[in-house]
């Protein structure tokens, strides 16, 4: 340094540390650049604060300055490489980039979704076509053309959900309008808009204000089924609903019809299936209903009850997906429990 002006020796001890610092590939190298250019007892810093001595006073002050500032950033610059020496070494030990990649969970359809695309495609089997209708309906159609007169109790304010809010438009005249309580309104709908023979399905969402347990819910999903034409018999029904059962439960399943009554079908049956242990001591769970379809509600679309006849059947869509995933409560389905919905 003895050929050196203090001042260039401070500007080559910088760039000889920054290059030295950019050489060292591991921490054996950057100690060794450590103790060459700030070791404290020998080193190339210890070498530039002796030349002090050499420098004139009135520039002692500005060379006193200098040296700090280089040996600070110098410092700075052995901090900064020393943790990008580490960081690669940490990141190595916190992930094996050998392992395999950690899947997407993707959502999947909802266990009522699932059946009811299955029902579609069962029922277009049997010639069956689906159709759609309205869920807020009136009176109407969901009473009076399924022979449904004012004095029945199924037109109770009670037992349904009327509508009676700002921003809806109520029904004309005396025919007010409530959310569906069956999707029989989309029977009637299809037989007023074109003539026999119909073969249709109706799958849809229906609300009835019923007490709410482990078979019951106020909102649920039903298959509605139509067949119109002539010499259509009690005898279809039972086939019907017989191969749909089998098509969707198995082969081993056992369904009954019990007689009943509908004020739209007539005769009239319910369906239920054999479920050992589902309700104790009582083990059958209904299905749903169904009939052949009642003179009066041929007549109220216009049909000839002399030239055709027809069957009508309405089911429980989620009890036919409870009895297959053997779920034993309906609120399963509408509590969004994801746990719950990552087993379909």
């Amino acid at each position: 340094m003895a050929d050196t002006t203090p001042t260039e020796a401070v500007r080559a001890y910088e760039a000889d540390a920054v290059a030295a610092l950019s050489a060292a590939s591991d921490a054996d190298a950057l100690e060794q650049v450590r103790i060459t250019f700030l070791g404290k007892k020998k080193g190339r810093l210890k070498d530039l604060q002796g030349l002090m001595k050499s420098v004139p006073n009135e520039e002692k002050r500005a060379f006193g300055q200098a040296f700090n500032e280089v040996k600070n950033r110098v410092e700075g610059l052995l901090n900064d490489r020393k943790a990008e020496l580490e960081k690669p070494a940490a990141a190595l030990d916190a992930f094996d980039i050998t392992l395999p990649g950690v899947p997407l969970r993707v959502g999947s359809r909802h266990p009522v979704s699932q059946t009811i695309a299955e029902f579609k495609e069962i029922m277009a089997r049997f010639g069956f076509a689906a159709v759609e209708g309205p869920e807020i309906e009136d009176e109407r159609h969901n009473f009076e053309a399924l022979n449904i007169p004012d004095s029945h109790p199924a037109r109770d304010p009670l037992d349904n959900f009327y509508i009676a809010a700002a921003g809806i438009t109520a029904g004309e005249g005396d025919n007010p309008l409530l959310l569906r309580s069956q999707t029989s309104t989309v029977q009637i709908r299809m037989m007023e808009s074109q003539p026999p023979p119909v073969r249709i399905v109706s799958l849809g969402r229906v609300y009835r204000p019923d007490s709410i347990d482990a078979t019951h819910h106020c909102m649920f999903h039903q298959m509605e089924g139509l067949m119109v034409g002539p010499g259509v018999t009690m005898a279809n029904l039972k086939t019907v609903l017989s191969q749909f059962a089998k098509a969707y439960l198995g082969d081993d399943v056992t369904i009954r019809f019990r007689p009943s009554f509908f004020p739209f079908t007539e005769p009239s049956v319910e369906v239920d299936l054999h479920w050992p242990g589902m309700q104790g001591d009582y083990p059958w769970l209904e299905l749903g209903g169904a009939g052949m379809v009642d003179p009066a509600v041929l007549q109220a679309v216009g049909y000839d009850p002399e030239e055709v006849t027809g069957f009508a059947f309405g089911l429980g869509i989620e009890r036919f997906a409870m009895f297959r995933y053997g779920i034993t409560d309906i609120r399963r389905l509408t509590e969004n429990d994801v746990r719950f919905l990552r087993q379909f």
